[in-house]
């Protein structure tokens, strides 16, 4: 039996960005461990897990409501690559490569919020 979620394409999305972060965050200073990097990880999976959890509610409004928790989420992981980046935690085409794959599941998140906005039940 399969889940919901596991058919959604932004939730696969968000499962290889946070594969992505995990794997990059692993790198960071051991110093950073319970805050920077505890800080991102934690933001990525809610990203995922936002997603999964939404998909399950009953309404549209609610699903939309937990896509919208997964986008802050997406931001705040942006604003922590940039620390990363100040910090020469990573280099710039680390960070291009987060920068380039959080765009994609940024509009992949806002097109399904638009989609249920529209076709609400």
């Amino acid at each position: 039996m399969a889940y919901r979620f596991e058919n959604l394409e932004i939730w696969k999305l968000a499962r290889t960005f946070v594969n992505l972060i995990y794997t990059i965050t692993k790198g960071f200073p051991k110093d950073e461990l319970f805050s920077l990097t505890n800080q991102i990880r934690r933001a990525t999976l809610s990203i995922l897990l936002n997603i999964t959890e939404g998909s399950d509610r009953k309404s549209d409004i609610e699903f939309t409501r937990f896509l919208r928790i997964a986008y802050t989420s997406l931001e705040e992981v942006i604003a922590a690559s940039y620390i990363a980046l100040d910090q020469n935690y990573i280099n710039k085409l680390t960070f291009d490569s987060i920068y380039e794959q959080s765009s994609l599941l940024s509009k992949k998140i806002n097109a399904l919020i638009n989609y249920l906005l529209q076709n609400r039940n």
